[in-house]
């Protein structure tokens, strides 16, 4: 079974992670045929933790998991940190595939909705 981890930074201002809990509650809704099983983990300042948020997973039935590094950039935390969390993980579950997608900040069309938004009136 599929899992998607969606990852951000932690804040300390509990409604930013609070977001980030909304978003992956609308992630699941909509990807469900895709990925069963989806959860979100923080890099600090809110729980659960990218370890945890692996373990919310496959202790849910995942035998894959879907790392997804909700950033802009690829920084210390993109390129160092959260491979380290996801590498312990793997060592300990070996018979599960976790892998780490691309960045958001990676994706094409992140282009196109910096100018759609642009031009959305606030």
């Amino acid at each position: 079974m599929k899992a998607l981890l969606v990852i951000a930074h932690g804040s300390r201002r509990a409604e930013s992670n609070d977001e980030v809990r909304r978003l992956t509650d609308t992630l699941a809704r909509r990807a469900q045929a895709e990925f069963p099983i989806v959860c979100c983990g923080f890099l600090e300042l809110a729980e659960p933790s990218i370890p945890n948020g692996i373990e919310q997973c496959v202790q849910a039935g995942a035998t894959e998991v879907v790392v997804l590094p909700y950033f802009l950039s690829a920084g210390r935390h993109v390129v160092t940190d959260i491979p380290n969390d996801v590498r312990g993980k793997q060592e300990q579950y070996p018979q599960v595939n976790i892998r780490i997608a691309a960045y958001l900040g990676a994706h094409d069309r992140v282009t196109d909705l910096l100018l759609e938004s642009a031009l959305i009136p606030a």
